[in-house]
């Protein structure tokens, strides 16, 4: 009699297909981490720049970081559309992503609120000292920002298994230490470096394993 039922070892193998059909049909470019890699890196490089030789651009250089925003969402609406199989984590990912770029949006709207507080403070210092106040809350406020920048990157890198991806979250808290200690000039370079190490160069790394997996499909 034909059994109706799979057996345990036929079962085990049939999930086991269907895990690496899922993963061969994930589609991850690398394009993301690239495109913010160099955004944030352009923008780190020249803001220090702009504090060491003393000069200003006619735009803040950080308005990249919402320019690109909009080949950002042409990116993630092309890969849903490559992407066979959606990997059973993506959700996770796309949430923490999600709340990472919330979380930058907010810092950012809080700095800015505490800036202009301060603001009156230092005025007030500067006209009774006739010096400027040795604290500068904007080179404290990087090391946040490398705080934020290490969290969504080390989870990423440890549920994908991507250890340069990890390791360069690492490598932001680390830099996040250290800027505390840091002038701004220093705390860009640093900003640079992280972000090079945790986007930039994972993302390269992933596209050129895509390539590599490309080749041997064909």
């Amino acid at each position: 009699m034909e059994k109706d039922n799979l057996s345990e070892k036929e079962s085990l193998a049939l999930i086991s297909q269907m895990i690496q059909k899922a993963k061969n049909s994930y589609h991850d470019s690398g394009t993301g981490p690239i495109l913010w890699g160099t955004v944030i890196t352009i923008c780190s490089l020249v803001t220090y720049a702009q504090i060491t030789y003393g000069f200003k651009l006619p735009f803040d250089i950080w308005l990249l970081t919402l320019v690109a925003i909009v080949p950002q969402i042409f990116i993630v609406s092309r890969e849903k559309k490559r992407s066979k199989v959606r990997p059973y984590d993506q959700t996770v990912m796309d949430y923490v992503w999600l709340c990472f770029g919330i979380s930058i949006f907010l810092l950012v709207f809080i700095n800015n609120n505490i800036c202009s507080k301060l603001a009156p403070v230092f005025k007030t210092y500067i006209e009774v000292k006739g010096t400027r106040p040795e604290f500068n809350y904007s080179s404290f406020s990087t090391s946040f920002f490398l705080l934020l920048y290490g969290i969504p990157t080390i989870i990423t890198g440890g549920c994908r298994k991507l250890r340069p991806m990890l390791y360069g979250g690492i490598l932001c808290w680390i830099c996040c230490i250290i800027s505390v200690y840091t002038k701004s000039d220093v705390d860009m370079l640093l900003t640079a470096i992280a972000a090079t190490a945790a986007w930039l160069v994972p993302g390269l790394i992933i596209r050129h394993r895509n390539k590599k997996r490309a080749a041997a499909d064909v």
